[in-house]
């Protein structure tokens, strides 16, 4: 049994006006408040982290930056290693929205150990998500299957349903990623129910898209943007923009599968224009792959294409995310590979012989 999904990142005073599914205009304006009244440097370092989490869930990345820094600074001041270790994983979860993901692995292996030596379960369990995901992202999965599991164990041991569905979904990404498509869907549909009955619907959301994913892989398409739509509703009632801005891709793809190459161009667009304006540059390198897939579809030149694929190959190398890459390296090939050959078609001629000729014996 899990309890009621909880939000551990509104801490102090802020956790009890602030829940799980505040929309994040509402954690903004009521952390900006408390850090306005705040008396010591704990409050402040707790004001901040809640104000760094809404502004980076809204896609402004450089006020975030600036307020998991003041929440870090303050923490120290404070000399409390367990809110350090918040400060921390904002600063790190920020760093992997934005691509930088060997920074953001540096930033949430120190929140780790801040966090472990503190004794706030919490902060290090958030913390050791955080690494896993970022893992995942680069699709290093040997590293962190594992890690995935043992958060997967912690969410059962303790009944945090947010645990639960950030390990199921990201257990259910890598099966799907390797081609696991049945057991990627039976963990996404748990990951979506164990969320429902928490009531988080932030993590539902995710999971409906992972959900959508693997159903529109299958062929199910209505399917999967009926879903799609279901957590596009949560996304926008939360002010989640990049979660939207994500929808919106797998959005895209799902038209991109059906062979609906027209609506994935305008839907690709859109989610590029979305990460753009938040820069986060792997949705927009994302968004970009699929946008030129689109376009070569629909009779795009070729070597404009394979021009753009290179580009692409690059931005995925330098973010460091491998099954992206290996993406582009297929639909390249796919592009490239050689038409088979036409089989020639029978003689017809009445002066060939019926049969092959009996060679001599010798």
């Amino acid at each position: 049994m899990y309890g009621k999904a909880f939000a551990p990142e509104y801490q102090g005073e802020l956790g009890a006006a602030l829940g799980v599914n505040s929309s994040y205009e509402e954690v903004l304006a009521t952390a900006s408040r408390a850090h306005a009244d705040a008396g010591t440097p704990l409050e402040r370092s707790r004001a901040a982290l809640a104000v760094a989490e809404a502004n980076r869930r809204l896609g402004r990345v450089t006020e975030a930056g600036d307020a998991w820094r003041e929440s870090y600074r303050s923490a120290r001041t404070a000399g409390d290693p367990g809110a350090m270790a918040w400060a921390l994983w904002s600063g790190g979860t920020l760093a992997r929205q934005c691509g930088t993901l060997p920074l953001a692995r540096r930033l949430l292996t120190h929140a780790v150990a801040l966090a472990e030596g503190s004794g706030d379960r919490l902060a290090h369990g958030y913390s050791l998500a955080g690494l896993a995901e970022t893992g995942r992202i680069q699709g290093d999965y040997a590293a962190v299957a594992e890690l995935h599991e043992q958060l997967l164990e912690q969410g059962r041991a303790h009944g945090e349903a947010r645990h639960m569905v950030w390990a199921m979904s990201g257990i259910a990404q890598m099966h799907r990623n390797t081609g696991g498509y049945d057991k990627a869907l039976e963990l996404f549909e748990e990951s979506a129910r164990i969320a429902a009955e928490a009531d988080d619907a932030r993590g539902r959301a995710w999971s409906l898209r992972g959900v959508a994913d693997v159903l529109s892989v299958q062929g199910e398409t209505d399917r999967a943007l009926a879903l799609l739509s279901e957590a596009e509703t949560i996304c926008r009632t939360m002010d989640l923009a990049s979660a939207l801005a994500y929808n919106h891709k797998m959005r895209a793809n799902v038209f991109y599968r059906a062979g609906r190459y027209e609506s994935a161009r305008e839907t690709y667009t859109l989610s590029l224009a979305e990460f753009r304006e938040m820069q986060e540059p792997r949705g927009v390198a994302l968004s970009r792959l699929g946008l030129a897939k689109s376009r070569a579809r629909l009779g795009r030149d070729e070597q404009e294409t394979l021009a753009e694929l290179a580009a692409l190959e690059k931005d995925f190398t330098r973010i460091g995310l491998r099954h992206a890459r290996d993406m582009v390296i297929a639909f390249r090939a796919e592009l490239t590979a050689p038409e088979a050959a036409e089989t020639p078609a029978p003689r017809c001629d009445a002066t060939t012989p019926r049969y092959p000729a009996v060679p001599a014996r010798t």
